[in-house]
């Protein structure tokens, strides 16, 4: 650090005795000013060239200037600042390696003007620079007190300063002075030490001072205060241990257990060790300083000891790492499941994003189906292919918000919800949670479970989800959430808002025989523990269980019909006939199954007139439906029977009036109905039946019983009707195909507009079928009845649709 000899005034320019020329020793790091004594290393070449040449000169005044960059080994005069200043050579001693050390005076600033010589160490021309005396200047006093003052508190906290330093501040009077001494102790960056040495105006330099040493002073005392709070904190730690000790002894004497302090201790451990979130960890600590001070036998003491543990196990930042490999998943997912290609695509776009965007969200999404199609074993496929942990919770029957927030710590035998207990389980903060059977969650006075989960399923809430018994916000941003339900209707609409809906259709013919033959044969003959070798059960017989022994939009009932025949094959292998055994012809199902339960009667329903084949929708899939219609002797009376709904009422009383009103055209006379009662009768009376898509039917079931026509048998039809005569479109087209698909029908009549429907239907469906796209009723006769009644080609032609 520079010094200035103790007692002395800055030198007198007077007495310096040095032309314009001077050495120049390039400096880094370091700015040496005027009256300050500083110690120099030299090691440079030219320097060392420098140093070895004073002995040469008159008397050593060297010219002294900083570097503006010190990596800068061979600055020329431009690399160096402008003003610097003119030093004496008090000391120079070498070093066995050649270098030097000096002890230099700064003398007077001067200003370099011209570099004269290179080599072999640089000269140059320079000016000193005249320095305008301050004498009897208020100001320049005032400033030149301030900075003592600040000065002197600099020094009081700098413990490493000597002493010393105050008295020699007090012993200069000269304002200049005061701050060149001042500004060659600072700690500042060469270019601000450089801009006060360019600074002639002596009160504009000690404003200049005055500022950079008010910023050191608070930055000391920034530091003071720090290590004051360390060591109040050491102090208080070190307090909190010699008390905890003595309470130790204390309960050693009173005889009291020590084993739980040990475990209190360990819990401790634990909390350290969790790397909690800061507010469960103020939490976390709170009630483990009341645990301290509980007795063990309290009842608040198991309360609050579960509390801690619920905290210390649930994941709150362990993550398993995705599989982003899309092909890898892809694969996985098609061994598991054959099919549902649109849950599929989802999952890869995620997956997809997810590799381009580390930290997407999980999804949210709620499959869509019939019973039976897998959308359970799905969730558990997903997250087997992404590498992801598995939860799955139950809500159907769920009438209780507690069920999904938990129970206030107040209750007796409280705990978290179940989308907690369901995070404790999976380890992870990350899973794939299976919200199954949303579509069936109750409610009652106890609360609502719908609109807990509000906040569960909504991305930009779920960070901070609350559980009544944590009272800690948890975040489920990263979980992947897929609900499931068979209809979409009871869901609450805000809740059906915050999920990402996919349809799954029930299977077709052919998707149902290579599920059974990829996964459902193999899988139960692994469970029954026989061999592929033992029994063969082929196509034709898979086929035959699909077409006579169920009618289902999903495979659970398939299933169950081969789980069936095994059984019966596994009795008779155990009773010591090996086999092997193949199943393969009904003869051979029989004696496992019995006759055959399903039989395609649409032929036979439709031999007589009045019978039309209708599609409908149902929860679990489509389903075909006859409405019968005859006449009696009567008084124009419309009879309504099936537990219809208020709906397929009014459907039947406008095709009726239609009928009525075009009867000319339908080859019925005026008074038809004037002494006869119609009657319509939809079968299978027990199940309540509503909707407008059965009106064309009921249209053409009347006008085959009126004119005595009858309906093709392998035509089926759906669609609203109006009393102009118009069709308009319906919803569930895809169930409602494959539900005829599955029955036989070989022609389907829909509604013109409902022909974008048809995309969804898969294409052996469409391809295996012939569909007539009608926007009148008129046209519905024409495809519908085996005799157009009125001679009308429908507008619309009938196309197979590919």
């Amino acid at each position: 650090m520079a010094e200035r000899k103790k007692g002395a005034q800055a030198p007198d320019d007077k007495d310096l005795k040095f032309g314009d020329e001077l050495p120049v020793l390039p400096i880094r790091n370091a700015v040496l000013f005027p009256g300050a004594v500083s110690p120099f290393d030299v090691g440079r070449e030219k320097s060392v060239a420098l140093v070895e040449d004073l002995e040469n000169l008159s008397q050593p005044v060297i010219a002294i200037f900083a570097q503006r960059d010190p990596n800068v080994d061979d600055p020329a005069g431009t690399d160096l600042y402008p003003v610097g200043a003119a030093a004496r050579v008090l000391k120079s001693l070498k070093h066995s390696t050649g270098n030097y050390s000096l002890i230099l005076q700064g003398l007077t600033r001067v200003r370099l003007e011209e570099v004269t010589q290179v080599g072999p160490y640089m000269k140059a021309k320079i000016r000193k620079i005249e320095e305008t005396p301050v004498t009897d200047d208020v100001e320049a006093e005032a400033l030149a007190m301030s900075l003592r003052d600040v000065a002197k508190q600099v020094i009081q906290l700098m413990p490493e300063m000597p002493r010393e330093a105050q008295s020699l501040i007090d012993s200069i009077n000269e304002p200049g002075a005061l701050a060149d001494l001042i500004a060659a102790q600072l700690d500042a960056p060469v270019d601000e030490k450089s801009q006060l040495m360019a600074t002639i105006d002596v009160k504009e330099r000690i404003r200049q001072v005055l500022k950079l040493l008010t910023r050191q002073l608070e930055i000391l005392k920034m530091r003071e205060r720090i290590n004051s709070q360390i060591k109040e904190e050491m102090g208080k730690n070190q307090r909190e241990y010699v008390l905890r000790q003595q309470l130790k002894a204390i309960k050693e004497e009173l005889g009291e257990d020590e084993g739980d302090q040990g475990d209190l201790d360990g819990l401790e451990e634990r909390i350290a060790k969790a790397n909690l979130p800061s507010e469960a960890e103020q939490v976390s600590r709170k009630q483990l300083r009341r645990l301290r001070s509980m007795q063990v036998a309290s009842a608040e003491y198991t309360v609050v000891r579960t509390y801690l543990d619920w905290i210390l196990d649930l994941p709150w930042h362990n993550q398993t790492p995705d599989m982003l490999d899309i092909a890898r998943v892809r694969q996985i997912l098609d061994e598991d499941h054959y099919g549902l290609e649109k849950v599929k695509k989802r999952i890869l776009e995620y997956l997809a994003v997810r590799k381009l965007k580390s930290d997407k969200k999980g999804p949210i999404l709620c499959l869509l189906g019939p019973p039976g199609v897998g959308k359970t074993s799905l969730g558990r496929s997903i997250a087997r292919a992404i590498g992801r942990k598995f939860v799955r919770i139950s809500l159907g029957g769920v009438h209780d918000e507690a069920a999904i927030r938990g129970h206030r710590r107040t209750y007796v035998g409280a705990l978290p919800g179940q989308i907690i207990q369901g995070m404790k389980k999976s380890g992870t903060t990350n899973p794939v949670f299976m919200l199954d059977e949303i579509d069936k969650i109750g409610h009652d006075f106890r609360g609502d479970p719908s609109a807990a989960l509000l906040e569960v399923l909504d991305p930009e809430q779920n960070n901070t989800f609350s559980d009544h018994y944590l009272e800690i916000p948890y975040d489920l941003s990263h979980v992947m959430f897929i609900a499931t339900a068979n209809v979409a209707d009871p869901i609450p609409a805000p809740l059906r808002d915050r999920m990402e809906i996919l349809e799954i259709p029930g299977y077709t013919r052919n998707e149902k025989k290579a599920i059974a033959r990829q996964h459902l044969v193999p899988k139960q003959l692994e469970e029954h523990g026989i061999s592929g070798k033992q029994l063969d059960v082929t196509d034709p017989a898979v086929e035959n269980l699909i077409d006579h022994y169920t009618r289902e939009a999903g495979v659970r009932s398939l299933e169950r019909q081969v789980a069936s025949v095994i059984r019966g094959v596994a009795v008779k292998i155990a009773e010591g006939n090996e086999g092997p055994y193949k199943i393969d012809t009904q003869d051979e199902i029989h004696p496992f199954l019995g006759p055959q339960k399903f039989t395609s009667e649409v032929a036979e329903r439709t031999e007589e007139t009045g019978v039309a084949t209708g599609l409908a929708w149902t929860p679990v899939g489509g389903e075909i439906l006859f409405i019968e219609a005859t006449k009696m002797h009567g008084a124009s009376k419309l009879t309504l029977t099936g537990q219809l709904g208020d709906v397929m009422k009014e459907s039947a009383q406008a095709a009726l009036s239609y009928i009525r009103a075009k009867n000319k055209a339908l080859g019925l006379a005026d008074d038809f109905l004037e002494k006869s009662d119609i009657h319509i009768h939809i079968p299978a009376g027990a199940m309540p039946k509503d909707g407008p898509s059965a009106g064309v039917t009921m249209f053409t079931a009347l006008v085959s019983m009126l004119r005595g026509i009858r309906v093709r048998h392998d035509v089926a039809m759906t669609g609203e009707i109006t009393l102009r005569g118009r069709v308009l479109p319906v919803g569930g087209i895809k169930e409602k195909v494959l539900a005829a698909h599955r029955a036989g029908i070989k022609r389907i009549i829909l509604p013109e507009r409902n022909k974008p429907d048809l995309e969804e239907v898969p294409n052996e469906v469409r391809e295996s079928l012939e569909f007539v796209f009608v926007s009148k009723m008129d046209d519905v006769l024409g495809a519908a009845l085996e005799e157009n009644p009125i001679g009308v080609t429908p507008a619309a032609a009938a196309i197979p649709a590919n």
